[in-house]
């Protein structure tokens, strides 16, 4: 008890001490709270499902349950598809303005993408026919599809396994709002170049593809799709988020695109428990979390069966009317998700937590989980989200994560996670890395590069069924 009495005042001062590193990086002084996501958030991801109400599970001991839920984010990965978009609009372009866009076009392999999907031999045409309505159709459908796959990514949904990331830059950029700036102001290589990903990352991967040289063929190819990534994710990531990379088993902190602090994590196994992308928001922090037992196991496991014979008083288990058994772990270091959860709800069920089994994170491949993120460290993490997400101070997330009950903490300030998939990408030291494709998810995207461009649908959600997932293991 000792142990681990020290253990979570340890956990207390350093989230207090990550508090003043996020200050440090914000560049406010130390003494002041630092700024949160809430004059971000349009811009971060606008992707999180419906919030969960602040209740008690049941079956649990004694819950406590601070603070009201926020308010949900309108939209929900794996809802109804939008409608097809209108027809792509049609603005009278200027000779010099139409040459811009063709030499746009014609270095726009520097970021990844096939210059002549923008159909610059017909623009070439156009332009040398003079100003009129050819020119206008031709300028107008080229300055459409580039910029689509700028702000959006060229690959098709259909070749995004499992990426239920829902992307709202065509919400904060719309494309006929582009094409009017880009004529207005006469700038349309700075219209287009604007709408790069802004994560350190992307400016990495650009500058590796133009140092490679053309005849690595698959080097290339696998920076181009990893460009290609970072477009299926908002361009902003928020001021202070959380992401973690799956294939590299670690999570940042990050605070204006800076890296405060990583965390190691272990992730789904290959399969059908492997962890799907998402973006999604911190709605809760929950200290010493009860776990209800997957059907999965409670049945298929026959642990129902065992602990109706055999009670524990580390499980809670009824019975109802039906025949369905119940089991409730109660809180404790033995609990299935440690002593923190951080919870972000989404149809999938997956979340951050802590584990009892700290010393996996010592393992070079961690795909061990049924989806969840397990996260080194979670109880630091997750007292720091409920100080900076509902004003929680030090003293009292001490007190929660000391008390051993479960204790569920709303944030009135919530801050978006990303569940990306990069299989180049810098490491956590900054070190442009390959990493191991575990989930196989590489070949579709790299053949939808082989193919010709797929003309966007509207489709912005998966349509793959969601799968979820009896979590943790």
């Amino acid at each position: 008890m000792k142990h681990v009495t020290k253990t979570r005042l340890r956990s207390g001062a350093m989230a207090t001490a990550l508090l003043a590193a996020i200050c440090a990086a914000q560049g406010t002084p130390a003494a002041a709270k630092p700024a949160t996501n809430s004059q971000a958030d349009s811009s971060a991801a606008a992707a999180s499902s419906s919030a969960a109400p602040v209740v008690a599970p049941s079956a649990s001991a004694s819950p406590s349950v601070v603070a009201p839920a926020p308010a949900a984010s309108p939209a929900t990965p794996g809802a109804a598809l939008p409608p097809a978009p209108p027809p792509d609009p049609v603005i009278s372009w200027t000779l010099p303005d139409a040459r811009a866009l063709l030499a746009t076009i014609n270095r726009i392999d520097e970021d990844g993408l096939i210059p002549t999907d923008y159909r610059p031999e017909a623009l070439r045409a156009a332009i040398a026919a003079g100003p009129g309505p050819d020119l206008d159709a031709v300028a107008s459908k080229s300055f459409v599809w580039l910029a689509e796959d700028l702000r959006d990514g060229r690959t098709p949904m259909t070749s995004r396994i499992q990426w239920f990331a829902v992307d709202p830059d065509v919400d904060v950029n719309p494309t006929p709002a582009l094409m009017a700036k880009a004529l207005e102001t006469h700038d349309v290589a700075g219209v287009l170049d604007g709408l790069a990903p802004t994560y350190p990352d992307y400016q990495a991967l650009k500058a590796a593809l133009a140092a490679t040289p053309r005849t690595e063929t698959r080097k290339r190819a696998m920076i181009q799709a990893n460009m290609d990534r970072w477009r299926w994710l908002p361009r902003n990531l928020g001021l202070l988020y959380l992401i973690t990379n799956v294939p590299e088993f670690q999570l940042r902190l990050a605070t204006n695109d800076r890296i405060v602090r990583t965390y190691r994590t272990i992730v789904g196994r290959p399969g059908k428990t492997a962890t799907p992308q998402l973006a999604e928001h911190v709605q809760n922090v929950v200290f010493n979390p009860t776990w209800t037992v997957p059907q999965s196991i409670v049945v298929g496991e026959g642990l129902g069966a065992r602990l109706l014979a055999r009670p524990n008083s580390q499980y809670k288990v009824s019975r109802a009317a039906n025949g369905v058994i119940t089991i409730v772990q109660q809180p404790g270091p033995t609990n299935s998700l440690g002593v923190m959860k951080i919870d972000m709800p989404n149809p999938h069920a997956i979340y951050l937590h802590d584990t009892p089994n700290h010393n996996l994170f010592n393992l070079p491949v961690r795909a061990l989980s049924h989806g969840c993120v397990r996260t080194e460290r979670a109880q630091e993490l997750g007292m720091t989200m409920a100080m900076l997400g509902a004003d929680l101070t030090p003293e009292l997330a001490t007190q929660y994560a000391l008390s051993g009950k479960y204790t569920k903490v709303a944030m009135t300030n919530t801050f978006p996670v990303y569940i990306g998939y990069f299989t180049v990408a810098q490491d956590i030291t900054g070190k442009l890395t390959t990493f191991n494709d575990i989930y196989g998810r590489d070949a579709p995207v790299l053949a939808s590069f082989n193919r010709p461009r797929a003309l966007k649908t509207g489709q912005r959600t998966s349509t793959e069924a969601i799968i979820k997932l009896d979590n943790p293991l």
